[in-house]
C-alpha cells in the first residue's frame, strides 16, 4: 500500500501549530504521558485510496506522538480469517470498501451521514474503534477528529492498557456531518512572492515570478487545513496580474497541477483566480466580451486545456469590475453576463465559478454626500437574482464595506432567493492590527452568522442563508481570505494562528461557540496547563473588543493610514475617492443613512431590521455611527455621550492594550521559549501603539468638538 508522507520544511512548536498532538493529562506540564487504548497498537483497513492513504498517515503519527508507539497496518480481517477471535485495532473505510466497517454501524446510522459525513464509534466488549464513511474525504476529517478529541481529553477512553489513571471512562462515540458545502480558503498571493493584505511572511507558494519548489511546504499548509475541515482554495491573488494570467496556459499549468496534487492527497479541491480580461491578455483577442462568441470560445478551449492537465479542478474565482479590475461593463454587460459565459465553460467538467460582489464605485467625488458605497453590493446584484446559472456562486463579504472591525452586516443576505451564495470572511487581520495586534475574529464571525435576516420571518439567519438551507440552493458555503505566509508559526502573530482554525471549525459547524473553539486552539497548540489555557484563552476572547475600543468608534471605520491600512489616521479616507466617510466636524460625527434623510441604505434590509437602524431610538449604540450623523452630545443607550464614549473606551483600550501585555508575561517558563519571546515583543508594541490610537483619536476629536473629557485625564491639544 501506497502511503503519502509528511514533509515538514521547518518544525517546531510554532509550526506543527495546532497538530502537536500533545500527550499530557489534564493539569499536568506534558510530563505525563497518556497510556495507550488497546485499539490504538494495530490499524485494520481494506481498501485503498490516495486520500485513505492519507488518513492512516496522520492517524500513525498521531498515534505515535500522542502514546509513543506507532500502530501496526494490516488488513486485520485476512489476518483473522482463521481465529475464533479479532485482535483489538481500529477499523476504517467506506461504505463500498469495508465489509466490517458497513456491519459495524445499523442502517440508519449509515443513511444519517452523507458525503463528507463520518461515525465513529468505540466497541468497549471488543476493544475496537470504528471509522466509516461514505467517502474517503469523510474517513480524513474523522481521524482528525480523532485525534482531536484524544488530545483535548486524554485517558478519559475505555479499553486502556493501564487501568490505574484516575480519570473518568466513556466509549468514543461521534455522527458528524459538516454543516456548509464548500468550505473555502482564498489565497491572495502573487507570482512574484508578494501577498497582498500578508502580513506573515512572503508567498509559500511563488517565489521571482515562478512556483516554489518547496511542495513540502504546500502539504503542511494542506494537513492544517484539512484538519480543521477545509475543502477547498484559490491559489493566486483575486487581483490578477498579467504573469498569473498565464496560470491557465500551458507555461504554468503544470506547476498548478502539481499544487493541486498536494492539496487533493488531503480532500481539497484547488481554484484559480482569473483575470476577465485573459481572451485579450492571453488570448491576443481584441474584446473579453462575454456575449462575443470568439471570447466564449476562447474560455471553452482553455477551461478544457486546465481540466486535461487538473481532472478535479474546481472552477474560477473572479473580481470583476471592481478597483479598476476589467469586467462586462466594459462592454455594457452586466454580471450575470460576464459570470454566466464562464459557467457555460465549467459546466461540462463540474467546475464553478465564483462571482466576488465586491462591486462600487471607487472614484467617487467626496464632495458627494447621495453616493454611498455601501449600497453598492445589493444595489449591483439585487436586480440580477435568479439570472445566474446553477454553477455560479456569489461570494458576499460579510458586511457592505470591507472588513472593519465593526460595521452593519450585509443587506445581500437575504436579498436573493435564487442564487448561490457564500459567504466571505477575512481572517487575514487586514483592518485589526495586521497580525502585530491580537484579535481573535471568531465572535465576531459568530455575531454576523447568528445575525437574523428576517428573509423568510425569523429563523432566517445569515448562517442559514450560507449553508444553503434557508432557500434550498445546490450550492453554499464559506470562503475566506488566508493570513499565512512563510513565517515560521505560519501567521506572523503565533495566536493569530487562533483564527485560522477558528475559521475551520466554524465552517464546519457554525453552532460552535467562540469560547470552545478558543479553548479548543489553546489546549492543542500548548497542552493543558490550566493556567495558559485560562489565561490565552482569556486573551483570544477579550482581544476584538480591546481593539475596537482604542481604534475606530461606534461602527464609524476607516480611520487608518491609507493604502497599506496600518495605524490611527482619522482623516485618511475623508477625501478620498473610496468612498469611506465619518464626515466629522464641529458639531457631530456619524454617515446617514437613512431613508428619512440621508442615503436610503436601511431600506435594503428587511422590515424588520429597517425600522430597527432607521430610528435612532432602537439602532444599537456600536452601529449608531455607521447609520447616523448624531451631534457630540447625543446620549447613547449606555447613557453616555458620543464624545464622552470615545474618550473612555480609547482611555480604557490602551489600558486593556497593557494588560494584554502583562498577562502573556505571567506565562514565561509555561509556553516554549521562541513563542514566548515573539508573542512578548508584539505585546508589548501593541501595547504601545494603542496608546498612540488613544492620544491621536481622542485630540483629534478634542479639537473638533471642544468639549472636554468629563474626568479630566490628558488630551493634547
Amino acid at each position: 500500500m501506497s502511503q503519502t508522507t509528511i514533509h515538514s520544511s521547518l518544525s517546531g512548536p510554532q509550526y506543527d501549530a495546532w497538530l502537536g498532538y500533545h500527550a499530557a493529562l489534564p493539569g499536568t506540564n506534558g510530563a505525563t504521558r497518556t497510556a495507550a487504548p488497546l485499539w490504538s497498537r494495530l490499524i485494520d483497513v481494506q481498501e485503498h485510496h490516495p486520500i485513505i492513504d492519507t488518513a492512516l498517515t496522520e492517524l500513525k503519527l498521531g498515534l505515535r506522538k500522542l502514546y509513543g508507539e506507532e500502530p501496526v497496518l494490516c488488513n486485520a480481517e485476512e489476518q483473522n480469517a482463521e481465529q475464533k477471535e479479532r485482535n483489538p485495532a481500529i477499523r476504517l473505510g467506506t461504505w463500498a470498501g469495508s465489509e466490517s466497517v458497513v456491519n459495524a454501524f445499523t442502517d440508519a446510522e449509515r443513511s444519517a451521514v452523507h458525503g463528507e459525513g463520518y461515525l465513529i464509534r468505540e466497541d468497549e466488549s471488543l476493544h475496537e474503534l470504528v471509522i466509516g464513511s461514505e467517502t474517503p474525504q469523510g474517513i480524513l476529517y474523522a481521524v482528525f477528529h480523532l485525534l482531536r478529541e484524544l488530545t483535548l481529553n486524554p485517558g478519559v477512553t475505555s479499553g486502556k492498557a493501564d487501568s490505574t489513571l484516575n480519570v473518568e471512562k466513556r466509549p468514543i462515540a461521534f455522527q458528524e456531518q459538516p454543516v456548509n458545502q464548500l468550505r473555502m480558503i482564498n489565497q491572495w498571493d502573487n507570482v512574484d512572492g508578494s501577498i497582498e493584505r500578508g502580513y506573515a511572511g512572503r508567498s509559500i507558494f511563488y517565489e521571482n515570478g515562478e512556483f516554489s519548489q518547496d511542495l513540502g511546504r504546500i502539504r503542511d499548509y494542506a494537513r492544517l487545513l484539512a484538519s480543521t475541515g477545509i475543502n477547498a482554495i484559490s491559489i493566486n491573488n483575486v487581483n490578477v496580474h498579467k504573469q498569473e494570467s498565464l496560470f491557465l496556459t500551458e507555461r504554468y499549468l503544470g506547476d498548478v497541477a502539481k499544487v493541486a496534487a498536494e492539496f487533493r492527497a488531503y480532500g481539497i479541491r484547488l481554484f484559480l483566480s482569473a483575470n476577465y480580461a485573459s481572451p485579450i491578455e492571453v488570448g491576443g483577442l481584441p474584446t473579453a466580451d462575454p456575449l462575443d462568441q470568439q471570447v466564449r470560445e476562447w474560455w471553452n478551449i482553455q477551461t478544457a486545456k486546465v481540466y486535461a492537465a487538473i481532472p478535479d479542478f474546481g472552477g474560477y474565482l473572479i473580481k470583476a469590475d471592481s478597483e479598476n479590475r476589467p469586467g462586462p461593463f466594459t462592454y455594457n454587460r452586466d454580471h450575470a453576463d460576464g459570470a454566466n459565459m464562464l459557467a457555460e465553460a465549467l459546466r461540462p467538467f463540474g467546475g464553478l465559478v465564483i462571482w466576488r460582489c465586491f462591486v462600487y464605485n471607487c472614484k467617487q467625488d467626496w464632495r458627494d454626500r447621495s453616493t454611498d458605497r455601501a449600497r453598492a453590493a445589493y444595489d449591483h446584484f439585487k436586480p440580477l437574482d435568479g439570472r445566474f446559472a446553477d454553477n455560479v456562486i456569489l461570494q458576499i463579504k460579510n458586511g457592505p464595506m470591507d472588513f472593519q472591525v465593526r460595521e452593519a452586516v450585509s443587506p445581500l443576505f437575504g436579498a436573493m432567493e435564487k442564487t448561490n451564495q457564500v459567504i466571505e470572511f477575512q481572517i487575514t487581520q487586514e483592518y485589526t492590527g495586521q497580525q502585530r495586534h491580537l484579535a481573535y475574529l471568531v465572535p465576531q464571525w459568530k455575531d454576523v452568522l447568528d445575525f437574523e435576516t428576517y428573509a423568510k420571518g425569523k429563523g432566517s439567519e445569515i448562517k442559514r442563508i450560507a449553508d444553503g438551507s434557508l432557500y434550498q440552493r445546490p450550492y453554499s458555503g464559506f470562503a475566506a481570505v488566508s493570513n499565512i505566509g512563510a513565517d515560521a508559526s505560519w501567521t506572523g502573530h503565533p495566536l493569530a494562528q487562533a483564527n485560522l482554525y477558528g475559521y475551520g471549525r466554524l465552517g464546519w459547524n457554525p453552532e460552535l461557540s467562540a469560547e470552545d473553539i478558543a479553548e479548543e486552539w489553546v489546549r492543542l497548540t500548548f497542552g493543558h496547563d490550566e493556567q495558559v489555557v485560562q489565561r490565552i484563552t482569556g486573551m483570544l476572547l477579550s482581544s476584538l473588543d480591546i481593539y475596537e475600543n482604542y481604534t475606530a468608534p461606534l461602527g464609524v471605520g476607516w480611520m487608518v493610514n491609507p493604502d497599506h491600512h496600518y495605524g490611527p489616521n482619522v482623516d485618511g479616507y475623508e477625501y478620498s475617492k473610496w468612498g469611506t466617510y465619518h464626515f466629522a466636524d464641529c458639531h457631530g460625527i456619524g454617515v446617514d443613512r437613512t431613508v428619512k434623510s440621508g442615503t436610503g441604505y436601511t431600506s435594503q434590509y428587511h422590515p424588520e431590521n429597517e425600522a430597527k437602524y432607521e430610528s435612532l431610538e432602537t439602532c444599537p449604540d456600536e452601529l449608531i455611527l455607521f447609520f447616523h450623523h448624531v451631534p457630540y452630545t447625543h446620549v447613547l443607550h449606555s447613557g453616555k455621550t458620543v464624545i464622552q464614549h470615545i474618550y473612555d473606551t480609547h482611555f480604557e483600550g490602551a489600558a486593556q492594550a497593557e494588560a494584554l501585555a502583562e498577562t502573556w508575561r505571567e506565562l514565561e517558563g509555561k509556553v516554549d521559549p521562541v513563542i514566548f519571546d515573539k508573542v512578548a515583543a508584539l505585546q508589548e508594541g501593541q501595547a504601545e501603539h494603542a496608546k498612540e490610537w488613544r492620544d491621536m483619536i481622542n485630540t483629534y476629536f478634542y479639537r473638533k468638538s471642544g468639549i472636554a473629557d468629563e474626568q479630566a485625564r490628558k488630551i493634547y491639544s
